[in-house]
């Protein structure tokens, strides 16, 4: 695989450069040590593309998971309680301790509820999203997950990787893909989302 093209919203890219350069290169090299040539290998049963190979999602993102944990990157899941009250929610939302977050929102009158975010790869306060899902699936970690980790002060940085377009029309229909992404960002404003990017995108080294 190879880097295409990254944006750097929120000085996410500078602020790497300047304090973690070393995490930059491992990010880069994970990226082109993963062999695309061994995720294609799915055979679509879509009707608009029935019986073409194509490039795996679950393949890829095995493929990737090799390489980050080379370096020992690791995931991460973090639990905390929610329940349906806006003025409990307010008071509770920064606890961090979860165990402490359950018994305060129960003090207050509400039922709990137990959920769960979770990043793939996580090292020395940055975060990586390796994405080849659907297109809200980019959204959601953009505004929910790097947003929830940076605000609980965990990560100083997320990273996103995601297909250029030249790879997504290469795999099942309907993944996030680069470009697009790109524009929805630029569209959204200089401050949204409130937490440092890098946008990755890739493709393989030579396209099947």
């Amino acid at each position: 695989m190879k880097m295409v093209q990254y944006y750097s919203h929120l000085n996410g890219y500078e602020y790497l450069c300047v304090h973690k350069p070393h995490l930059w290169d491992e990010i880069v090299t994970a990226i082109n040590q993963v062999d695309a040539a061994k995720a294609f290998n799915k055979v679509s049963k879509e009707k608009t593309m029935m019986g073409k190979i194509l490039y795996s999602p679950q393949k890829l993102n095995k493929l990737f998971k090799e390489e980050f944990k080379k370096n020992n990157w690791k995931g991460s899941h973090i639990y905390y309680y929610v329940n349906e009250d806006l003025h409990t929610t307010r008071a509770t939302v920064g606890i961090r301790n979860n165990k402490q977050q359950q018994k305060e929102i129960e003090r207050l009158g509400f039922t709990p509820f137990k959920t769960f975010n979770q990043v793939d790869f996580v090292k020395d306060r940055v975060a990586v999203e390796v994405q080849f899902g659907k297109y809200f699936s980019v959204q959601y970690d953009l505004h929910v997950k790097h947003t929830f980790f940076y605000q609980r002060d965990d990560i100083d940085v997320g990273i996103e990787i995601i297909p250029m377009h030249s790879l997504k029309t290469k795999m099942s229909s309907g993944p996030a893909y680069y470009e697009n992404e790109l524009a929805n960002i630029v569209r959204e404003g200089r401050s949204n989302p409130s937490v440092p990017i890098v946008l990755i995108g890739i493709e393989p080294d030579e396209m099947i």
